[in-house]
């Protein structure tokens, strides 16, 4: 067995059934391997594209995402998917080439060892990187994808990258083992649950005003129904950050929406003027979340944190009890502790709840205001589907303007935030879960920077369904601009006739100009069950209801 294969045979006994990534001299082999197993192989436009596929791939699986391509330029497109699995707590594995050792020093073609003037791939790829590693001889092969496997699952999840080298990829290795994974979850202590506990059994006695906030780490842990528990057996009102929203019903009544920037107007009131005690699972507090870091917010209160990596707890706010744990059992240990403490129904106090989704839209404009257009769709999701903003404006009318009620999860782009990542990450969730609809609502300028992944969904039959919010601008920077300059040169751009461009990959495509026509469209792109653009024509003089100040202010 060679090194390539032995690969190819490890990933598969993970239970990976998909693989994303460009052509090459340097990763022939790995093809070849690839095409001779049971995993589905990808080859795509752009392989910065095949790294975004292999996020949404493990964005919501619990598996490895794989990404791979040839040496130098290849592995450096590799580069934006493994920013955003760093930075979005993603198990992605990314392999790539490199040149044979003799050569190295010399300037060979795509050579990356940062001699003599070539690039360094070894540094850039470790700091976009939980590990990168070198193969030096096939017989490290084993070791080192243990390793780098069990790296990328450990703890906080995240990428890794290897290199193997064009000499060693057929190279045969004697010493196979199968690998051991042996990932230790991260476990609350006993105190520190006791302690929560505790503190929450007395806040509910004082009828202090408690609140959950709920982060995409909560989703990562599968906490749906301990959360749910909580919500319910105490009567605590709860609100989500864009990235978990959709975690827990919307329309519960306890549900006081999203909190942040663009977030409802009940949540933040809430929040800011009411709630004494927060407690914070699986988040983060980022950029959107808190005002652009208002270091005031949480003056007054009482803050718990949970969160699976300890460099992340009083990273943003000093926290009154913080715990590094996985959210799934903190929160299953504090039910248990506070129903041995036989803890207090939280009291029946008045909550606000005042979200954007149900306040009216007043606009009479020609095209399909945004947020008309968010509401609509949300009513048309069948239940567990996924619906994936990228980065833009479109994406905060979506969060503000959906509700989700059916275990529908909706995901922004994380703190990284690449335009196109969920344009092309769409497809790697669809290929995690072929039986749930993926919906891809993304602005025009996001679809331009990787629409011809197209072809790759019509090629492998991944029926994704693409929501383009066509309004010929980037708008957010476009207000930004004239908000703080009075003027907003280079914001306009010229879109294709999508349909057309549909039709020509071998997709479906339509064209809606008036909201009414909206669902029957969609409809049939669900019932199609093939790649589908959907062009819509929305309004560009309308922005987002931005909440005070850290207006979202990163491409479109």
């Amino acid at each position: 067995m060679n090194v390539n294969e032995l690969l190819v045979r490890t990933i598969e006994s993970l239970g990976v059934e998909w693989a994303f990534g460009g052509s090459g001299q340097v990763n022939a082999s790995l093809m070849i391997a690839l095409k001779n197993s049971k995993i589905k192989t990808a080859i795509v436009k752009n392989e910065q594209a095949a790294s975004f596929m292999a996020c949404g791939y493990a964005m919501f699986s619990d598996k490895l995402g794989v990404c791979f391509a040839t040496g130098g330029p290849g592995a450096f497109n590799l580069m934006s998917g493994l920013a955003v699995a760093l930075s979005d707590s993603l198990p992605l594995l990314a392999i790539s080439g490199y040149e044979a050792a003799g050569l190295i020093g010399k300037g060979a073609l795509a050579e990356t060892s940062g001699l003599g003037r070539t690039p360094d791939s070894q540094k850039m790829m470790a700091a976009t990187t939980k590990k990168t590693y070198m193969l030096g001889n096939p017989d490290q092969t084993c070791d080192i994808f243990e390793d780098a496997i069990n790296t990328a699952f450990e703890g906080r999840p995240g990428p890794v990258h290897v290199h193997i080298p064009i000499d060693l990829t057929t190279s045969e290795v004697t010493n196979y083992r199968p690998i051991k994974i042996d990932v230790k979850p991260v476990l609350p202590k006993h105190e520190m649950v006791c302690s929560f506990a505790e503190a929450i059994a007395h806040a509910l006695a004082s009828r202090k005003h408690l609140m959950l906030l709920i982060g995409y780490g909560a989703i990562r842990s599968h906490t749906e129904p301990e959360l749910l528990q909580l919500v319910e057996r105490y009567q605590i009102p709860f609100a989500t950050t864009m990235d978990a929203k959709g975690v827990l019903p919307e329309n519960h009544q306890l549900s006081l929406g999203v909190a942040g920037t663009i977030g409802d107007p009940g949540a933040n009131d809430y929040l800011r003027h009411h709630a004494d005690f927060v407690i914070a699972v699986g988040n983060s507090f980022a950029h959107n979340a808190t005002w652009r870091f208002d270091s005031n917010l949480y003056d007054g209160k009482q803050l718990m944190h949970i969160n699976i990596d300890r460099n992340e707890v009083n990273k943003v706010y000093e926290a009154d009890y913080a715990m590094v744990s996985d959210a799934k059992p903190a929160v299953v240990g504090i039910l248990e502790e506070l129903w041995r403490l036989n803890a207090d129904k939280g009291p029946a106090l008045p909550i606000m709840i005042d979200k954007w989704h149900d306040r009216p839209i007043e606009y009479q404009g020609p095209k399909v205001h945004p947020g008309a257009l968010c509401k609509t769709l949300a009513d048309l999701l069948p239940p567990d589907t996924f619906v994936l903003g990228d980065a833009g404006g479109h994406m905060l009318w979506l969060c503000a303007y959906m509700q989700l009620t059916g275990h529908q999860i909706y995901q922004n782009p994380g703190s990284f935030g690449p335009m196109a990542v969920h344009v092309n990450g769409a497809l790697g969730v669809k290929a995690a879960h072929p039986d749930r609809v993926v919906v891809s609502a993304c602005g025009d300028g996001a679809y331009l920077m990787g629409g011809f992944e197209l072809l790759t969904a019509v090629q492998y039959n991944i029926p994704v369904v693409w929501v383009i919010f066509n309004n010929g601008e980037f708008n957010i920077i476009k207000n930004f601009l004239l908000q703080q300059f009075g003027e907003a040169p280079y914001m306009q751009f010229n879109n294709p006739d999508y349909v057309a461009y549909a039709k020509a990959c071998g997709a479906q495509g339509f064209r809606v100009e008036k909201l009414e026509n909206f669902a029957p469209a969609f409809t049939q792109a669900l019932q199609s069950n093939r790649p589908t653009l959907i062009d819509v024509s929305v309004e560009s003089d309308v922005y987002p209801p931005f909440q005070g100040t850290g207006i979202y202010a990163a491409h479109e």
